[in-house]
């Protein structure tokens, strides 16, 4: 059996932010059942159709590893009630059909979740990722979804140590992959 690849989406830019701290942590829970990578998006302009034919670099780079990816699981902090502005250019980006007209979100199973240190988690932004995940026909997972507030509890020197939160991730992850399997497009 092929291993499952998952593509994951931080919302935010930062190298230590909490969320590409939970990626990573999700990663190492994942193991070796499947491929973990997490997209490097920093350098994608803004969205432009002026510029979207023949697409940036950027964006060519981004839909290949998506289109290669079994799932995408997004990691997202919550900024001002809402999704991040890079996390909404990302999805912007790739929901666009390419110069075959081809979308690489269409139909990809998509999983999840988000730490911050305030104390309502990120259940807001993930709702509204939610409702523009179902917009981009993007298989869902919405059981388990993971939101971690109080983030600074499961902290110590800068580094999210995971506490109470980790058999949940753990969980999430393990659904995901059955999530995946279960989808009708995974070969």
């Amino acid at each position: 059996m092929k291993k499952i690849k998952i593509a994951a989406v931080v919302g935010s830019l930062r190298k230590a932010s909490l969320n590409r701290q939970l990626a990573e942590a999700a990663a190492a829970l994942c193991g070796d059942e499947l491929v973990f990578e997490i997209l490097d998006y920093q350098d994608l302009p803004f969205m432009n159709e002026d510029i979207e034919f023949p697409a940036p670099a950027a964006v060519q780079r981004l839909r290949a590893q998506l289109q290669e990816a079994d799932g995408i699981w997004f990691f997202s902090p919550e900024y001002n009630h809402g999704i991040s502005g890079v996390l909404k250019n990302f999805l912007d980006w790739m929901s666009r059909p390419d110069e075959a007209q081809k979308r690489v979100l269409n139909g990809k199973p998509a999983a999840v979740s988000g730490i911050t240190p305030g104390m309502s988690g990120t259940l807001i932004a993930q709702d509204q990722l939610v409702t523009l995940l179902s917009f981009l026909n993007m298989r869902v997972m919405n059981v388990p979804r993971l939101t971690i507030p109080n983030a600074l509890e499961q902290v110590t020197d800068g580094k999210l140590v995971l506490k109470e939160s980790e058999p949940f991730l753990a969980e999430q992850c393990r659904a995901f992959i059955n999530f995946i399997e279960n989808n009708e497009f995974f070969k």
